[in-house]
């Protein structure tokens, strides 16, 4: 009886305050409820597209099992980039040949697949996924497409905790690691800023150049701004080598006073 005899004086100031905050918890709420669908949707989409390569691919061939997720990606939603995007992709690391390369984001193993395959003998690609069931799964259609473990590495955990982690997976052989000469982000646009800072700030950029491709799925992805902000900031070590719709390759160069083109 006496909350109620207490809490008539107050009613006008509570519905005021839930009046003014009204639209910003509608707003969060409406924020949590679309990560939680499109986490939900980004699982099964995971599962369907592994069962349907493992089923229809030829184990042991990196090139089928390439052409078996085109062919899922044909009929259903799928989170394997685009074919001009995986056109550009394999260009640029024809154009690099790198030793060593940085995977950020996984999405079931079709970039994986795709680096790999293109890779010197001594090649070695580390890939880094958040989610434990797509770094499982995309393991797996790693291996499938006829790949062994001494060729990659798979890290589940978030980019910031791997980064600082990376150098004695760049050894060569348990030696002297090797400078990353292409890095791959496709994991949370956010983050492409902060794991770019956190990859020098480790000396994990090859000094003489390194190129990092930037996937952005929407046009709007939040990140962007920032990091390009912060390439433009800094011509002496960063420049724009090329712009597509959905990807962006930068170029590093430790203390480069000239524009690449």
């Amino acid at each position: 009886m006496w909350l109620m005899v207490v809490s008539v004086p107050l009613l006008p100031a509570i519905i005021m305050v839930s009046s003014r905050y009204r639209v910003k918890v509608a707003a969060l709420c409406h924020r949590a409820l679309a990560w939680t669908l499109r986490l939900m949707r980004g699982k099964v989409c995971v599962r369907s597209t592994h069962a349907f390569v493992f089923s229809k691919c030829t184990h042991g061939k990196a090139d089928s099992v390439l052409a078996t997720f085109d062919l899922y990606a044909d009929t259903h939603p799928s989170l394997c980039i685009s074919p001009q995007i995986a056109e550009a992709l394999d260009e640029v690391v024809r154009r690099v040949c790198p030793s060593r390369v940085l995977e950020l984001g996984m999405h079931c193993g079709y970039t994986s697949v795709r680096l790999l395959r293109l890779l010197p003998p001594a090649g070695r690609l580390v890939t880094v996924e958040l989610d434990p069931l797509t770094a499982d799964i995309g393991e797996e259609i790693i291996l499938v497409a006829g790949f062994k473990h001494s060729q990659f590495q798979v890290l589940t955990s978030s980019s910031a905790e791997a980064i600082p982690t990376l150098r004695p997976y760049l050894a060569p052989d348990k030696g002297t690691s090797e400078a990353l000469s292409l890095v791959l982000m496709d994991h949370d646009p956010q983050q492409y800023l902060p794991d770019l800072q956190a990859l020098e700030r480790e000396e994990l950029l090859n000094p003489s150049g390194c190129s990092v491709l930037l996937i952005y799925r929407n046009q709007r992805a939040e990140g962007l701004r920032e990091i390009m902000d912060h390439i433009r900031a800094r011509p002496d070590c960063y420049s724009i080598k090329s712009e597509l719709q959905f990807m962006m390759e930068i170029f590093y160069r430790k203390g480069d006073t000239g524009m690449e083109s």
